[in-house]
């Protein structure tokens, strides 16, 4: 929603993960609310995410622009909230790039938990990144 917890830990271990396996992709993170753009990551998503190696610190939050359903081939939402607000919004000849994010679980919002739950986020995000990627990765025929 915010775009300070779960998007850009999935917007930089995304990154990291395409990067290793030689792909080039872009990727960006937004949220579906303004109340947060122009701010950095939460700090304790920040601080989870550098205890495994991703650096979430160059990040700013943003709100989904009405460009982002053109630019973007894949837009992945954490969960069923954020889904429909993103499809409210989307031309409807675009919905088709519109998914969430673990494809059929919401991925659980840290931002009211403890630090136990920062790290589910970083299990599910990575896992789902290696899935996507070896995808991604896959020639096609």
């Amino acid at each position: 929603m915010g775009n300070i917890c779960r998007s850009p830990t999935a917007e930089e271990v995304l990154r990291v993960h395409a990067r290793q396996a030689g792909l080039t992709v872009e990727f960006d993170s937004a949220g579906t609310e303004n109340y947060h753009v122009g701010d950095p990551p939460d700090p304790r998503s920040v601080r989870h995410a550098r205890a495994r190696g991703y650096d979430l610190t160059s990040l700013r939050a943003r709100q989904v622009r009405a460009d982002d359903f053109h630019a973007f081939d894949l837009i992945l939402a954490a969960d069923p909230l954020n889904l429909r607000e993103l499809r409210r919004r989307c031309p409807a000849e675009h919905h088709g790039r519109l998914r969430l994010f673990l494809e059929d679980a919401p991925l659980p919002d840290p931002y009211y938990g403890e630090s136990d739950d920062f790290e589910e986020v970083l299990d599910l995000v990575e896992k789902r990144a290696r899935s996507l990627v070896a995808a991604w990765a896959r020639p096609t025929e």
